[in-house]
């Protein structure tokens, strides 16, 4: 048998072999990448690879290449790379005769440095190719669940993180929370939100401002959760600021809530930490609309709602000093108990019957008021004045989408009125 040669490619089998132990490739992948490699060479010269043997052992960084031919006689060479005359077979052994197999080795290193580079190419071509499949196939299933990294690069619109195998990770802009601050060399969690894979170029997009982030969260804290004792129904979130929870229990003997919070906020403290002080409210989930939207604006204690299922919306109506606590700061109660409960959400200011008075449509007051502002008001669904007094002077701002001044004018006209 032929000896085995070794061809002086270190770089090439260093690359490999790092790859084998940071990758953790199997060793049948290995030979079956680097044979691949050398025969996408071996095409490119001889036109096939076909009659070719291809001997590779990674474990010691060699391989050998056979090149297999049929002898024949020398005016019948119809295809050099598949015969070989008999004359050229007998300069290898005198013995050989027509119809005989003639296995030759050929010396990978002779056909020079541009064969040799080829290789390389080829070989990190592959390699790179099994990191973007063995990238997706680690963390296509993973989707909802936590990671934790180390953050590599901070960027303008991004975060660029890497796993314990040094895989790299991107948490955009987006799916950070407003106060986060990072540096390089920390460690952070954040939920896999989604894997993409665009012309096998696999990206796994985290979050730290999905409800699911919040969700695997309490999970971690609450076992109850986790064991399937209680059930988390809904989540609501304004990152970095607040957040509500529906939660439901299967066990009556449970307090979901209680179990949720823990003594003295034992439970959720880590929570809000990890989440730059976002508040967490959590409330009881009932099938009972009316009563989950007045839960979901809890701490306000409402008086009385109206419901239109068809259109998911509710009038809500409090006592005045009430409707501050269910707006919140900035709109910020009335916005989580809507995307809670998913139904919008007006509040109203309640009025006592002796205070009742008749009523006047807005458009009578078209000498005093603009016209523009008039129909933005009528736009939210308020057509007279005791309507417009009635309803949250933030909201008119928020929802009319009018300046303070403006807003303040408008009441100002509308209580004259009614005063004279």
């Amino acid at each position: 048998m032929a000896k085995r040669i070794t061809v002086q490619t270190p770089n090439m089998i260093d690359t490999f072999n790092e790859f084998k132990e940071n990758k953790n490739i199997d060793r049948t992948t290995l030979v079956s990448v680097l044979e691949e490699s050398f025969r996408n060479v071996i095409s490119k010269i001889y036109g096939s690879d076909e009659n070719f043997s291809v001997i590779v052992n990674p474990d010691k960084g060699d391989f050998e290449i056979y090149r297999n031919r049929v002898v024949v006689e020398d005016d019948e060479v119809t295809d050099e790379n598949k015969e070989i005359s008999l004359t050229d077979a007998q300069k290898i052994d005198p013995d050989y005769e027509p119809g005989e197999d003639v296995s030759e080795r050929i010396e990978f290193a002779k056909f020079g440095r541009r064969a040799i580079l080829n290789l390389r190419q080829t070989l990190a071509s592959k390699i790179l190719e099994l990191e973007h499949d063995s990238l997706y196939n680690k963390y296509k299933d993973r989707v909802g669940q936590i990671v934790s990294g180390e953050v590599y690069q901070t960027w303008k619109r991004e975060v660029l993180i890497v796993d314990d195998e040094n895989n790299e990770l991107i948490l955009p802009k987006s799916e950070q929370i407003p106060n986060d601050q990072y540096r390089k060399g920390e460690t952070i969690r954040a939920v896999i939100l989604r894997v993409d894979n665009e012309n096998n170029n696999p990206k796994i997009i985290l979050s730290r401002t999905s409800p699911m982030f919040l969700e695997r969260l309490l999970e971690g804290e609450v076992p109850e959760i986790n064991d399937g004792l209680i059930s988390i129904k809904k989540i609501a979130r304004m990152p970095g600021e607040r957040a509500k929870v529906a939660v439901e229990s299967y066990d009556e003997r449970i307090d979901p809530v209680g179990a949720c919070v823990g003594v003295k906020g034992s439970r959720v403290h880590g929570i809000v930490r990890e989440l730059c002080n976002e508040n967490i409210d959590v409330i009881n989930y009932t099938s009972n609309i009316k009563l989950y939207i007045q839960r979901a604006l809890s701490p306000a204690k409402v008086s009385s709602i109206n419901i239109d299922t068809e259109n998911h919306k509710a009038e809500v109506y409090l006592k005045p000093e009430e409707v501050s606590l269910a707006i919140g700061k900035g709109g910020l109660n009335i916005k989580l108990a809507s995307m809670l409960t998913e139904y919008t959400i007006d509040v109203f200011r309640e009025i006592d019957a002796d205070q009742q008075e008749e009523d006047i449509y807005l458009d009578e007051f078209a000498d005093e008021v603009d016209q523009w502002v008039i129909d933005s008001i009528k736009r939210i669904g308020l057509d007279t004045a005791k309507a417009v007094l009635k309803a949250p002077r933030e909201m008119l701002v928020e929802k009319a989408d009018l300046e303070e001044e403006t807003v303040d004018n408008l009441l100002s006209i509308l209580r004259a009125e009614f005063e004279n």
